[in-house]
């Protein structure tokens, strides 16, 4: 008589209990929250309250909290589950999500302030339990992990894994292609005797496996239909075992996953396809910082300006890549540096606006200002004109004072604006899109895209502005034509075989506007037409792509950059594909011409500046 397969698995799995029920009390276990998305007032902090005194009661021997505690990450919304989780009463490790990360009101400093870092190590008798952040910080993109944090968890296993010790790796993300880096964090990994990399962010159950080393995916506060709860994991290195179990909030637990050990990984093949970059293109990599960079690049006749993650305003010697002089701040850098004659202005995000002698560093100026920056401004004329938190200034860059601002904005804004003879034009995290006076700083029109939710806003599109027309894309994925001087809307497209973001550009000649789709596709729109009207578009071989990096172009030439570190190089009159190229495996930040050459160069967020140029 043949066994039904599901009782011939649910028999092995109770076999296996058995065998290793002797020693489960040796086990070291931990409670695992995860995803649990909390708003003051919503139904997940009152079930996050249960959680906490189940977890009092529990034997658990810590808890960890693997990310996505909010919403938004807003200062409120942080302190409120912080209030919360301040509760338990055993050891506890958190890590922010993307949700902390990406939409952060401080530019990611609160959650640091709060936890004292976005990293954490500990160990339970025989077991090194080791988890960071990974992003994606303050735009769309994947999870990464930062440059400085992969050193930090090389150097920290290596201090502590001896011999007879195993390694549990913590993070947000799995170890797949969700993280840009990922094949860097596992090949550290591997390196150690690693029992589980466990992880949150898809609300649901799944085992994976990455060169061999197991991937657990846990469960979220709210799996639907009133299944609130969350993870018990226990860890018999003894009999190399791992016992994982669902909890749901007043019931007992039940087992989800068994399994044995495994410390045997290999590796995979991934060697990178080659793209032949045509004659009379240069492309080559000419930096490489111990950090990752998240700011587009400040250019003059003699340096390149950026910012990095570890709040480092570096400044390298644009022909030999020799650092010359760095300033430190205590938060990461978001803001491209605003580059003067004279003068660099950093936009801090510790809500700073710091004013540097270009040759030196030294500090000519510091304001405390309405930051935290994490949009680039434009130097025009002597002036800065600077998106803030909630504010957008204009700064008179030799005396240093400021000229206005405008406060009626209620969120951050991001992108580079366009500044005009007579008018700026840019968008903010509020859904709205917003023309002002440039002498003055007044109002001229705002235009609202009719959404209530903020992550739709045309917050990080840097506007494609013509004489009469505005033309910007956002993540509602409507490409939107808007009269220059009125505000009116002149025409809003939407279609799901063309799914725009953030990504954006202008022809030289300012008849085309160029938008990179969700498919990795490059289309182009007349600014003329009365109507929507495509012109061409092109597949950049990009895949699913959501990089907020603007499309340029220059010279007739058409560059778009895409969130695996993908160079693509169009022909701007037709639009044909000229050639593809692998710069890395990380987001391409965005692109900035060199003033003094016409050469395009761009940053990675793995860290690395490269220089596009034609021979």
């Amino acid at each position: 008589m043949k066994m039904n397969t599901r009782l011939f698995l649910r028999f092995i799995l109770v076999l296996a209990l058995l065998l290793v029920t002797s020693a489960s009390v040796l086990a070291q276990k931990f409670a695992i929250l995860s995803d649990i998305h909390v708003t003051p007032g919503n139904a997940n902090e009152g079930k996050l309250k249960e959680a906490v005194v189940e977890i009092n009661a529990s034997d658990v021997d810590a808890v960890m909290m693997t990310g996505d505690l909010t919403n938004e990450g807003s200062d409120e919304q942080l302190l409120n589950v912080k209030s919360i989780l301040d509760d338990i009463t055993k050891p506890l490790y958190v890590i922010p999500g993307n949700h902390e990360n990406n939409w952060s009101q401080s530019a990611c400093k609160t959650f640091n302030d709060l936890w004292g870092n976005d990293r954490f190590v500990f160990t339970v008798g025989k077991l090194v339990v080791i988890g960071m952040n990974c992003g994606p910080f303050m735009k769309m993109g994947d999870g990464h992990i930062k440059q400085e944090d992969l050193i930090w968890l090389d150097k920290t296993l290596r201090e502590m894994v001896k011999p007879g010790m195993k390694v549990l790796s913590v993070n947000h993300y799995p170890l797949l292609d969700d993280l840009d880096n990922y094949r860097d964090y596992a090949n550290i990994l591997k390196k150690y005797p690693v029992i589980t990399h466990q992880n949150g962010h898809w609300h649901r159950w799944r085992q994976y496996e990455t060169d061999g080393i197991i991937g657990l995916m846990v469960r979220c506060l709210d799996m639907g239909n009133g299944d609130y709860g969350y993870t018990l994991m226990d860890v018999d290195l003894d009999h190399d075992w791992i016992h994982v179990y669902n909890k749901t909030l007043g019931k007992e637990h039940d087992i989800r996953y068994a399994y044995k050990i495994n410390l045997e990984y290999y590796s995979r093949d991934i060697s990178k396809i080659q793209y032949a970059v045509p004659q009379g293109f240069k492309v080559e990599r000419v930096y490489a910082d111990n950090a990752s960079i998240f700011t587009r690049l400040g250019i003059d006749k003699d340096n390149i300006y950026f910012g990095n993650s570890l709040g480092y305003l570096r400044v390298i010697d644009k022909n030999t890549a020799a650092l010359k002089w760095e300033y430190k701040t205590t938060s990461m850098l978001f803001s491209r540096p605003a580059v003067a004659d004279k003068i660099v202005i950093l936009p801090t995000g510790d809500k700073r606006l710091i004013w540097l002698d270009k040759k030196n560093g030294k500090v000519l100026n510091e304001v405390e200002a309405k930051g935290p920056y994490v949009a680039d401004g434009i130097v025009a004329d002597g002036v800065l004109y600077q998106g803030g938190f909630k504010t957008f200034q204009a700064w008179d860059v030799n005396s240093k004072k400021l000229m206005w601002e405008y406060n009626d904005i209620n969120n951050y804004c991001q992108a580079e604006p366009f500044v005009g003879k007579d008018d700026i034009i840019f968008g903010a995290w509020d859904t709205n899109l917003r023309s002002l006076d440039r002498k003055n700083g007044a109002l001229n029109w705002s235009w609202n895209n009719g959404k209530t939710t903020n992550l739709y806003s045309p917050g990080n599109v840097v506007p494609a502005v013509t004489k009469d027309r505005v033309v910007i894309v956002a993540p509602d994925r409507n490409s939107t034509a808007i009269d220059r001087v009125t505000g009116k809307q002149l025409w809003r497209y939407h279609d799901n075989a063309v799914k725009v973001r953030e990504s954006l550009g202008l022809s030289e000649d300012g008849k085309r506007a160029y938008a990179k789709t969700m498919d990795g596709t490059v289309v182009a729109m007349d600014t003329q037409s009365d109507d929507y009207h495509q012109l061409w578009d092109t597949d950049c071989g990009f895949g699913y792509e959501h990089a907020p990096c603007i499309v340029l172009e220059k010279d007739g030439y058409i560059y778009a950059g895409s969130r695996h570190g993908m160079l693509a190089v169009l022909d701007a009159a037709s639009g044909k594909l000229l050639f593809r190229y692998e710069m890395g495996s990380s987001e391409v930040n965005g692109f900035d011409v060199d003033p003094a050459t016409g050469d395009i160069y761009c940053s990675l967020i793995e860290g690395t500046i490269w220089k596009i140029s034609k021979k």
